[in-house]
């Protein structure tokens, strides 16, 4: 039995697992089922589809037919991709050189030390004594057999453990880096989104140096969401310090659709979270500008229009600039009060600088500004059913425990920082350290009453419910899918409002959220989004909204496409590897037989020839002979 035979079978066996691994990895979106959810008609008219429009009606189908090319022969919107598609990832927390031995415990400077110290216990050794003790004689000395024992001693059980741990970090952090990537560059290809967020904790610690940000900050941008691009200053301006009246009035408007800004598909809209800023009470103006500098502003808001839709049942074309002018010029008079353009309301919020006590009241005060004149100036009034608010933030809202994994929970610095470079204080006694949710006051306050309007008085506009939209956040990595509402029948309330008649009869709660439940009460969903980290099986989510026209509001599906663990995507590189050294070897003892047969046959060839020469020799020598004899005998 040859090795090359052997080799031979291995490879039978593991070229086409390994064909079929990688198939697998590269394409897992597929296999997952995972594509954007297609558009929901309220209007009942599955009697009417074909056979080939209810195929088309299959997300994963569609998307197949969108790489194609192919698109709907029939104007049916539930057979056409939604026109906003958001790619949700969260808590990528890339790791750096904080997770590996400062420099001083690297294996080579750690030899060094040790070779240091028995020169110096051997010129110690030979000084000792008068007369000076030969250079051979002192490396036996008692002293120094002892540090050599104790260097060689630490050498095997620390130094060396440890340059193989850091040595396995550092292919540990690189692997990451491109497991990530692949988690971004394969649904991005697979599922063609309109656009990208990451909701937080960019990097892994608030804590590292602005040069290691930056190193981090690096491979973030061109390695792990290469080809995606930070949102530009000028479409972030209603974040701005010191905006124009202007800006905080109105904020960018871009366009849905074919008319939209491709760039959109390429642009991160990153959060900041607390491992890239801190918590309220270790946030201070050098850590937003740094943020801000690499990954973009941390508040700021930007309206997405639809093409114009005719709810008197046609839609206006949105497929040209002059029948969207003709229906902007038409838009005044009476018989175009049907026609309206559907805004989509994205709104960024850094919520870690909204509880307190925080390090720096000039970055709160900058947040406080920046809630306060968006909910003054450019919220679409509660009445606005033709507009989604989509709030995109960190820190989930409050909820009571048991709800999600992570529950309430705040903790506080017990004493200044005595520690800060330069000897400046990077926190202060008594100041939020950190925190699970946003505190119960803010939650209502700033964002379900500020943000989306919401109220448990039926008196208000549209009975309370608020504005329509959706929250998503991170922080919390196993995820959770909750609703916050309005209770009005706890028995708490009727209690308390028996007591004083002047008392809240409502208060805000929450629950998990359950697909097929339906709430009367004022409710808003709340998507806190699993982390994509390999622990967390690679996680995505897959947001699709659109304006559902017969009923005149958006609507929304969200669903969730994890990779697997990061031990997948390893085993199968590995595995590829591996198939891939017993092909060369086998090819190289192929090339090797290959040139020992070869020259088997030469000297096989040579040998025939030389034979062949000496036969003909031979011959001829008889021949010879043979005509002298006859000629004797005549």
């Amino acid at each position: 039995m040859s090795l090359r035979w052997l080799l031979s079978r291995t490879l039978a066996i593991l070229l086409p697992l390994t064909v079929t691994a990688t198939v697998y990895l590269y394409i897992y979106p597929i296999f997952n089922g995972c594509a954007f959810p297609l558009p929901r008609a309220h209007a009942s008219n599955s009697d009417k589809k074909t056979s080939i429009s209810r195929f088309q009606q299959n997300a994963i189908f569609n998307t197949f037919l969108q790489h194609l090319g192919i698109s709907s022969s029939t104007p049916d919107p539930t057979t056409e991709p939604a026109i906003f598609r958001l790619l949700v990832l969260a808590d990528p927390q890339l790791e750096g050189d904080t997770s590996l031995p400062f420099p001083e415990y690297e294996l080579y400077p750690r030899i060094q030390f040790h070779w240091r110290a028995i020169q110096d216990s051997i010129g110690n050794a030979s000084a000792s004594t008068t007369p000076k003790t030969p250079l051979a004689k002192a490396v036996l000395h008692e002293n120094v057999i002892s540090n050599i024992t104790a260097s060689l001693r630490e050498l095997a059980k620390e130094d060396i453990p440890r340059a193989i741990n850091s040595a396995l970090k550092r292919l540990d952090l690189f692997g990451n880096d491109f497991y990530l990537a692949h988690i971004y560059r394969t649904l991005f290809w697979w599922t063609r989104p309109t656009h990208t967020t990451v909701l937080g904790d960019l990097v892994g610690s608030q804590w590292i140096s602005s040069e290691e940000f930056a190193r981090r900050g690096y491979r973030y941008w061109n390695r792990v969401f290469r080809g995606g691009e930070r949102v530009d200053d000028a479409l972030t301006r209603t974040g701005a310090v010191g905006a124009s009246k202007h800006d905080k009035a109105k904020p960018p408007v871009e366009l849905l659709g074919v008319n939209g800004d491709p760039a959109w598909a390429r642009r991160i809209i990153n959060i900041a979270g607390n491992h890239d800023i801190g918590y309220a009470g270790d946030i201070d103006e050098k850590r937003m500008e740094r943020f801000e500098r690499v990954f973009g502003r941390a508040n700021w808001d930007v309206r997405f229009e639809h093409p114009p839709v005719d709810l008197s049942g046609s839609s206006s074309s949105s497929s040209s600039s002059s029948s969207s002018s003709s229906s902007s010029s038409s838009s005044s008079s009476s018989a175009s009060e049907s026609v309206v353009t559907p805004t989509l309301h994205l709104i960024n919020l850094n919520s870690l600088m909204f509880d307190t006590p925080a390090l720096s009241s000039v970055v709160q005060d900058q947040t406080y500004t920046y809630l306060n004149e968006l909910i003054a100036h450019r919220l679409a009034p509660v009445e606005d059913r033709s507009t989604f608010t989509l709030l995109l933030t960190h820190l989930p809202l409050h909820k009571q425990d048991g709800i999600c994994t992570d529950g309430p929970y705040f903790s506080f610095h017990n004493a200044d920082d005595d520690d800060g470079p330069d000897g400046i204080p990077r926190w202060r006694e008594s100041g939020l350290k950190e925190q699970n949710h946003i505190s119960d006051t803010l939650s209502a306050g700033g964002i379900l009453q500020g943000i989306f309007g919401m109220s448990g008085d039926e008196r208000a506009p549209i009975g309370g419910h608020g504005r329509n939209g959706l929250i998503l956040t991170g922080h919390d990595h196993p995820g959770c899918d909750a609703v916050h509402y309005v209770n009005r029948t706890s028995k708490e309330n009727q209690e308390r409002t028996e007591e004083d008649q002047s008392a809240q009869s409502w208060k805000w709660a929450a629950k998990r959220f359950e697909e097929d439940s339906q709430m009367n009460d004022p409710s808003i969903r709340e998507v806190t989004l699993r982390s994509m980290m390999g622990e967390f099986d690679g996680n995505a989510g897959l947001l699709s909204a659109w304006y559902d026209q017969a009923v005149g509001q958006w609507n929304y599906e969200i669903t969730m496409c994890p990779a697997g663990v990061q031990h997948i995507w390893w085993a199968i590189h590995v595995l590829g590897l591996v198939t891939l050294g017993v092909a060369l070897v086998w090819f190289m003892l192929g090339l090797v037989a290959s040139g020992d047969a070869g020259a088997t046959t030469a000297a096989r060839v040579r040998y025939d020839k030389k034979d062949e020469k000496l036969r003909l020799r031979e011959s001829s020598r008889v021949q010879l002979e043979g005509s002298k004899t006859g000629g004797q005998k005549k």
